[in-house]
């Protein structure tokens, strides 16, 4: 969807809050990136005494794709605007009825995406490595460990006879993912043998031998695994598997139901070197994204 020259707030865009617009817009770049990937959504609630925020994607839900977002049009959201689902229903197609069942007027949300698909056993298109920072940890160290993993895979000779790849960096709107996007797909028992972690066998898997290798460089406090602590930096592979959620490029990230403190975009290997980054990324808006979107997809 092209941006309605009017609107001034991205997010509120025809008088009350509504993520959907900002959503649709960023959505056009990401045609390529989301192809064939089932969307969901993080819906946060205000109710303090109801749970934070609900999940809705493929699994739960007929499912969603990024080529959805072609039905959104100005009159589609000047109706959420004014109206509810039930009194608009009838000016609505089916794909626009689905649309608005995810992204729910009125409420902030986070954007994600299931890696390899909804469903288990699927064949692994990309490899996922999040890296985990805890609470005590600065994004800044966060950089410096997802710049010292880039390296230390792509100079992995044991690992690279195993996969081609292209490899992919985000900034999520707190820490950063690493992607590792496959030439060609294989199956599961890949990331059991080569990836997954496992605590009785640090050593025994590329994750862990590459958190060692940062823990020794840099003397940061880095694991491998799942497992969140607020004291370490996780090196995280475990979202590769089917029906496994990955936040998408140009997603906003939530604080709580009413702040949202971050927004994921992509970045390329030099920008891990740069000094400021972290400082730059946190000032970014909705707007600074749109409005840079053509240098961004360039990396997607």
């Amino acid at each position: 969807m092209e941006q309605v020259k009017e609107v001034k707030d991205i997010l509120s865009p025809f008088g009350s809050l509504d993520v959907l617009y900002y959503y649709s817009i960023v959505a056009e770049k990401l045609k390529d990136f989301l192809k064939g990937k089932e969307i969901a959504v993080k819906i946060w609630l205000s109710n303090p005494k109801a749970i934070p925020f609900f999940l809705k994607r493929g699994s739960n839900s007929p499912p969603l794709y990024i080529e959805d977002f072609r039905v959104v049009d100005e009159k589609m959201l000047r109706l959420r605007a004014e109206h509810g689902l039930g009194e608009a229903k009838n000016k609505l197609t089916s794909k626009q009825e689905l649309v608005w069942e995810y992204f729910v007027p009125r409420k902030l949300m986070d954007f994600f995406y299931a890696c390899n698909r909804e469903g288990q056993g699927r064949k692994i298109e990309r490899v996922f490595i999040d890296i985990d920072k805890g609470k005590e940890i600065k994004s800044e160290i966060a950089q410096d460990v997802a710049k010292n993993l880039v390296e230390i895979i792509k100079n992995d000779k044991e690992f690279n006879k195993l996969l081609k790849y292209r490899m992919f960096i985000m900034w999520t709107g707190n820490s950063f993912h690493i992607y590792l996007l496959l030439k060609k797909s294989v199956n599961l028992n890949f990331y059991d043998k080569y990836l997954a972690y496992h605590k009785d066998n640090q050593l025994g898997s590329f994750t862990g031998r590459w958190a060692e290798k940062i823990r020794k460089k840099t003397g940061i406090n880095v694991q491998g695994g799942h497992e969140k602590t607020p004291e370490h930096i996780t090196i995280d592979p475990s979202g590769t598997p089917s029906g496994k959620l990955a936040r998408c490029p140009f997603s906003l990230h939530m604080k709580s139901a009413k702040e949202a403190d971050g927004i994921a975009v992509p970045l390329s290997e030099n920008d891990l070197n740069r000094k400021n980054l972290v400082a730059e990324l946190k000032k970014l808006t909705p707007e600074k994204v749109i409005k840079n979107i053509g240098g961004y997809g360039k990396l997607l």
